[in-house]
């Protein structure tokens, strides 16, 4: 087990006088040991302050710049594994002299060693062994403990993400994997629709599936494989999207002839029809504090973004400028950014301030879904039956393709929890 690193003590009371001092002397003394403690106290939080600024500066939008970290000691899958994880959460392997911070370590034994230095004090921020599972899993544990020090978000390489996986004409299951696709698995064995698969709770789906002929919405335990139909009103039943707090369940239903944004229970109870329009709505998704839901309408012309209470009330447009037909948005799990699809000529990537105004087009693909470090997005790209998920690096827009499941892939949610 590698030892913690331990900063450095300031002694300011290193000279000592042995001959005996006047009371006058004895007040100098203390003035002027006071002075050097408020002078080292001072340098010290200048120092300090200087660091911070230097990590944590920001871009013109807000997004912290990539921190520039030196990674040396490990090897093949662990080495390519640590950086493409650290890329996707704000911190870049550089040449040494350009570094802030130093990474190193080694795996031997089946288990990964790991340490974490900031350069300029030679401070070492922590040390640590990591055991248990594979060496790709404890790859991902230091990943996320560097990039929490030095970023001060949260980790997002040991979280799932859930995706649907055509598997034939008219046929497609839901998956499960890890963020970077690998350890895929089938969830469902439906042999027909699934649609829009998305997390409830870390060992909870929820799904649209058209097994029993039409679209109900199913909640499906993980660890048992049992499932049971949420909602299976007259109608469609689609778009479930879970609150924040894993108490309600927002939906489209179209129960009422026409399909329409609505919010209950989770248990079954409450149910509550929050739209009422003549065109149908879709897509919903709940704010990071539960308190509101964004959905797509075209109530008022052409497919527009619309934000409205969770309990109800007045409809208020998300003005996206610049981009045309926006739908599937994903809120931020920081509250600050409504990631969605702009369908133009093509699909493409886009995010605008939750206040709105000007849309900020990314890359080309649809179907986004924000990490829970409000710095990646998941999102799909390609053709037809032959899409391949994506992972993106929002400020530096660095994209990564993630292994294919059989023929297409789409509709990727990632846990937050």
């Amino acid at each position: 087990m590698i030892d913690e690193g331990t900063q450095p003590r300031i002694n300011t009371d290193q000279h000592r006088y042995k001959n005996r001092l006047s009371r006058p002397s004895l007040i100098r003394v203390y003035l002027c040991s006071s002075v050097v403690k408020i002078f080292l106290a001072f340098t010290c939080a200048i120092g300090t302050a200087s660091e911070l600024d230097i990590t944590k500066e920001r871009d013109s939008f807000g997004f912290l710049k990539p921190v520039p970290v030196n990674i040396n000691g490990f090897t093949g899958e662990t080495d390519s594994v640590l950086k493409q994880d650290l890329i996707f959460m704000g911190v870049v392997h550089v040449p040494i002299e350009e570094a802030k911070y130093l990474v190193s370590g080694n795996t031997s034994n089946g288990r990964l060693e790991g340490r974490l230095v900031t350069k300029a004090t030679k401070e070492q921020r922590f040390g640590r062994a990591y055991t248990g599972g594979s060496l790709r899993a404890q790859t991902h544990r230091f990943a996320d403990d560097v990039a929490n020090a030095v970023t001060g978000l949260p980790g997002i390489a040991q979280k799932k993400i859930t995706f649907k996986v055509e598997s034939g004409l008219a046929q497609s299951e839901a998956y499960i994997a890890d963020y970077d696709g690998y350890n895929a698995r089938g969830v469902t064995q439906d042999h027909s629709i699934v649609a829009a698969p998305t997390w409830a709770d870390p060992s909870t789906l929820v799904y649209g599936s058209y097994k029993m002929g039409q679209i109900y919405i199913y909640s499906h335990n993980l660890p048992t494989g049992s499932r049971k139909a949420v909602s299976h009103y007259p109608g469609a039943n689609m778009s479930p999207a879970i609150s924040p707090d894993g108490k309600r369940i927002a939906m489209i239903l179209g129960k009422g002839g026409n399909p329409d944004l609505y919010v209950r229970d989770v248990d079954g109870d409450n149910l509550v029809q929050l739209t009422h329009t003549r065109e149908a709505e879709s897509s919903p998704c709940w704010s990071p504090d539960g308190r509101s839901i964004c959905f797509v309408s075209r109530e008022r012309g052409p497919a527009s973004l619309f934000i409205m209470s969770a309990l109800g009330g007045e409809m208020r447009r998300l003005n996206t400028a610049g981009v045309s037909n926006p739908t599937e948005p994903d809120w931020s799990p920081d509250g600050k950014w409504m990631a969605f699809t702009s369908q133009g000529r093509d699909f493409s990537i886009c995010i605008v301030d939750v206040r709105g105004g000007p849309a900020i087009t990314l890359v080309s693909g649809e179907d986004p879904s924000w990490a829970p470090n409000s710095r990646a997005l998941i999102f799909c790209r390609g053709h037809d039956h032959a899409k391949v998920l994506s992972l993106l690096d929002v400020p530096t827009k660095h994209v990564k393709d993630i292994a294919r499941i059989q023929e297409s892939n789409s509709q990727p949610s990632w846990a937050r929890r």
